[in-house]
């Protein structure tokens, strides 16, 4: 395989701290979650990118197939806690897809297609759990 894209992220403070890129002006207030601070969170970011990353994986499914829709995903994260500090995430992932004539299995079909292309799905499987789900409207 070939690297298309490389990038470096660099934190201090953790959850409590800064992030930035090297190749981006984008730098963060890291807060932790529900502490009501201004700043986001490492969920917060890692939701937008598998959101991004999974529409991205659908256009491309949507090219092959030669479908035709416009989309919407939504990507929940979740940060769970068990005993002690043994945490663990977990994804819900939901598209709408829109201006099409698919019916609600034909898009989902592909939503699915769009799940094992995109690499974010690719990163978590088997890791943590991933709900995918979609509707025609």
């Amino acid at each position: 395989m070939k690297t298309l894209y490389s990038t470096k992220a660099t934190t201090t403070g953790g959850r409590a701290g800064s992030a930035s890129l090297a190749d981006s002006d984008l730098s963060i207030n890291m807060v932790p979650p529900g502490s009501g601070k201004d700043g986001n969170n490492p969920e917060q970011l890692f939701a937008m990118g598998y959101s991004a990353c999974f529409d991205g994986a659908l256009g491309a499914v949507k090219q092959m197939e030669k479908a035709k829709f416009d989309s919407t995903t939504e990507v929940e994260v979740d940060l769970m806690q068990g005993e002690g500090h043994d945490y663990k995430l977990a994804a819900k992932i939901h598209v709408i897809g829109k201006n099409t004539e698919l019916s609600a299995d034909e898009f989902q079909k592909l939503v699915e297609k769009a799940h094992q292309v995109c690499p974010y799905s690719k990163a978590t499987r088997g890791n943590i759990d991933v709900e995918v789900t979609s509707e025609v409207q």
